[in-house]
């Protein structure tokens, strides 16, 4: 296992659309060492995910979780889930704005809404196929780490860059002032 180097905001990476994984290789010596470098490089920068194009692969692969978080002390815990060749669809046209921040865009955070259901299809890294219905964080965190799989940052998806701040002003004058998701 290794610790993978994060490409941040502007690295041409991040704006590619991510190749899908074949299912007959998904078992892989390849695809599973990429799976758990994916896993100590989320867990080494407290992530709450990271996409397979986070760490300049291009291909449909992302991990999340979230326990014991110190970069999201109150969030829902979330087992360690692994996804490839993720599909998310919306279950609903009700969105909720929620504070975000990314490994890729180091130190800042964004309020961006998100849909606040969604059904999440995908494989796992055995090659078994998930259905599941996510709601509320965990639904944003799915929706946050397939938004990188298609090329795109939360920055994308905010209505209002006013909110827009560095991780030590966040703190200081936005955080408690609004009831935060992430």
């Amino acid at each position: 296992m290794a610790i993978l180097k994060v490409a941040r905001l502007g690295h041409p990476v991040l704006r590619q659309v991510a190749e899908p994984i074949g299912v007959e290789d998904i078992r892989s010596p390849e695809t599973q060492r990429l799976v758990d470098d994916l896993i100590e490089t989320m867990r080494e920068y407290n992530g709450a995910g990271l996409a397979a194009t986070q760490v300049h692969v291009l291909k449909q692969v992302c991990v999340i979780e979230v326990k014991d978080n110190p970069r999201y002390p109150d969030a829902e815990a979330i087992p360690l889930t692994v996804l490839i060749n993720p599909v998310v669809t919306p279950l609903t046209a009700e969105m909720e704005e929620g504070w975000e921040g990314c490994l890729s865009v180091p130190d800042m955070r964004g309020v961006v809404p998100r849909y606040t259901g969604v059904r999440l299809e995908a494989y796992d890294r055995e090659g078994n196929r998930i259905d599941v219905v996510a709601k509320e964080f965990f639904a944003r965190v799915l929706q946050h780490e397939t938004d990188h799989l298609r090329g795109l940052v939360y920055l994308d998806r905010m209505k209002d860059l006013s909110t827009l701040t560095h991780l030590a002003e966040w703190n200081k004058y936005w955080m408690g002032l609004e009831e935060q998701d992430d």
